[in-house]
């Protein structure tokens, strides 16, 4: 029985640095929980990027991350304060390995680390924004990330490309 039910299990992909469980991404409070995780990755990630990158467009990409993950995140954090959420308020064990790591490298180096990682991430933000903004179980969080999906295919667009352009895998 167990068996049966392992393998009728849905497939995830686990990014190396978001980590999102396949029902969380219709789970609206986990869902929620997940985001803000990320988010706090994707602006720190982006803080080193604006400083150790040896590409322009791989800073750029970092000051965008930045910005447009702070933004979202104050809103996810709004949101959350209304519907008694507690939100994590630092990086999870992963993701400081990561970031230690990231902070240990510069230049092409770093670009195509953080690149990599960064298609890969968005990749599977795309994917879990969507189902949560067609299936959540949460009419304010399911607006929040259909609201917020847009962006992120334009950031799995952008990463895709400076990915490309520095040779990451």
């Amino acid at each position: 029985m167990a068996k049966i039910i392992g393998f009728a299990a849905p497939i995830c992909v686990v990014a190396p640095l978001l980590i999102f469980a396949c029902s969380s991404a219709k789970d609206s409070t986990k869902f929620a929980t997940n985001a803000a995780q990320g988010g706090m990755a994707e602006v720190e990630f982006g803080r080193l990027a604006t400083q150790r990158a040896g590409d322009p467009s791989v800073r750029e990409f970092g000051a965008r991350m930045v910005a447009d993950h702070s933004r979202a995140n104050s809103e996810l954090k709004s949101i959350a304060v209304q519907k008694g959420i507690q939100l994590p308020a630092d990086l999870n064990s992963e993701q400081k390995s990561e970031k230690d790591k990231l902070a240990q490298m510069s230049g092409a180096e770093f670009d195509k680390e953080y690149m990599s990682a960064m298609v890969k991430d968005h990749e599977t933000d795309v994917k879990d924004f969507d189902t949560q903004s067609k299936d959540g179980n949460d009419a304010d969080i399911k607006a929040f990330a259909g609201k917020t999906l847009p962006t992120l295919q334009e950031h799995l667009k952008m990463a895709q490309a400076a990915a490309q352009k520095v040779g990451a895998k």
